[in-house]
């Protein structure tokens, strides 16, 4: 396993049953520069790491979109060449907020693939208690915009309680600033026609999701620095 600080570690095998994908298709991916290249160790091995899974993911949700390879090309070509995983991550974030709702119902061996990998009777639990994968007899009901989320969390060495209060805090803060912010435009189309209203909302909602998603991790960042006593970058300066 790697993080953004370390060295790659994954080979193109590991790479692409972690992406729940086919080396065949990791390499196709390379050879259109959707990839950069691996880190080339011992006897001319490649090796990747977390930014691989990290472009993997969000050519996945862009395709899960609709796009074609031409325009996933364009996406990611405009994409600054230094962005970390983390950065990646927030970029599918806001892509995948316009996936429409909506669950699929896999067996045993496709949810494993869509997850990446072998999935414990515990893994599967836990996944349930998050509510991203129900039981359907033999079946699973997934909620595919979310197993990603729910598996990485897997590994997260915190408390399942934890996860779920942190899960229900979201909920119920997105949902009232969801509420707040739809009282504000109600008021400022009130008096306009259902197209001019639904135009507005088309133009409006990419905007929002990604101003919500970058006030929240800075509010995040500022929280972390304070709770690990941490200078900001003015006192720093």
């Amino acid at each position: 396993m790697t993080t953004d600080t370390e060295e790659p570690t994954l080979t193109i095998d590991e790479l692409a049953a972690r992406a729940g994908t086919t080396v065949r298709t990791v390499r196709f991916y390379s050879t259109k520069g959707l990839l950069p290249p691996p880190v080339i160790g011992a006897r001319r091995v490649g090796h990747y790491g977390q930014e691989h899974l990290a472009r993997l993911a969000l050519i996945e949700e862009l395709q899960h979109q609709g796009m074609t390879l031409a325009a996933i090309e364009r996406y990611v070509g405009q994409l600054p060449p230094d962005l970390s995983a983390h950065d990646l991550a927030i970029h599918r974030a806001v892509v995948a907020s316009w996936a429409p709702d909506g669950t699929e119902i896999l067996d045993r061996r496709e949810l494993e693939r869509r997850a990446g990998r072998a999935l414990s009777e515990e893994d599967v639990e836990r996944l349930v208690a998050m509510d991203v994968v129900g039981i359907e007899g033999a079946s699973y009901r997934v909620d595919a915009g979310l197993l990603r989320l729910g598996v990485r969390l897997l590994d997260v060495p915190v408390s399942q309680e934890a996860i779920l209060a942190s899960r229900n805090v979201l909920i119920e803060h997105s949902r009232a600033a969801a509420h707040e912010l739809s009282q504000v435009f109600r008021d400022e189309v009130s008096q306009r026609a259902a197209q001019d209203v639904k135009s507005l909302s088309a133009h409006m909602q990419p905007l929002v999701v990604q101003a919500l998603l970058t006030a929240f991790q800075r509010s995040l960042r500022k929280e972390l620095r304070e709770w690990l006593r941490e200078p900001t970058e003015s006192e720093e300066g």
